[in-house]
């Protein structure tokens, strides 16, 4: 099933995509059973939003080898856990602003990106998919020298827009081993698969669930592959997952 959340004029529901349409349903996807309200739209007819506003968002660093010592480290042992603020999220065809008075390197990291269904915590790897609801792709835009500036990452992958989300949650896929790509202007820059990750979904919730309690809606991104790079004002850049569709966002500049 493909879940969005859209808008149509002023009015924002939720629905689940059929071919090219998209039925609304009546409540938020988390809060019951799915309902349908017999309200139907051509998708070119309603403009997507971030499926799903998160209470936060959990990220994990260098979780793919090539990725780590591209950026000059080693693997690491342990998932490296980081958090970004729910502001930063957009949703397809949104703009991610471009903050050039802090900062002259913004960078895109293609991501798969993983939303949890219930409330959650000391989650084992064996039942970690019963608390999965859903997948959807995710770009972790990141001022790369405020990082390196910083020496910690929240201000680096905080701003405003840093987080597009989309176009849809996809709740029947098996994630262990989907093509991931990332392209800027039409060109490849990320080519890998999710079974590339060092540390698998089930390894993530489980580490993290050591830390903190999951809410229905959260949402943990899974790392990056090799290949990160800048973007530009202008630039309008692709994350591609298979089975899990396509996240497109102009870089803008930020007033």
């Amino acid at each position: 099933m493909r879940i969005a959340r859209f808008a149509v004029g002023e009015e924002v529901a939720f629905g689940v995509v059929e071919g090219e349409e998209i039925a609304a349903i009546s409540a938020h996807p988390l809060l019951g059973d799915i309902t349908f309200t017999g309200a139907r739209f051509p998708l070119l007819d309603v403009r997507l939003l971030a499926p799903i506003i998160p209470n936060k968002i959990i990220a994990i660093g260098r979780n793919y080898a090539e990725h780590a010592r591209e950026m000059g480290s080693e693997p690491p042992v342990e998932p490296l856990i980081f958090s970004k603020p729910s502001t930063s999220v957009i949703g397809p065809n949104q703009s991610i602003l471009y903050p050039e008075k802090l900062s002259q390197r913004v960078d895109y990291e293609g991501e798969l990106a993983v939303v949890i269904g219930r409330v959650c915590r000391d989650v084992s790897v064996a039942r970690a998919h019963e608390v999965i609801f859903g997948y959807t792709c995710a770009n972790d835009v990141t001022a790369r020298d405020l990082q390196k500036k910083d020496g910690q990452w929240t201000r680096a992958k905080g701003f405003d827009t840093f987080c597009p989300l989309g176009p849809y949650i996809v709740t029947d896929v098996d994630p262990s081993d989907l093509a991931l790509r990332t392209l800027v202007n039409g060109q490849v820059r990320q080519d890998s698969r999710t079974s590339a990750m060092i540390h698998d979904i089930p390894n993530l919730i489980a580490h993290i669930t050591q830390v903190m309690t999951l809410l229905p809606g959260d949402v943990i991104l899974t790392g990056t592959p090799e290949g990160v790079g800048p973007l530009e004002i202008g630039d309008t850049v692709t994350v591609e997952i298979e089975s899990l569709g396509t996240l497109s966002n102009r870089v803008t500049a930020r007033d």
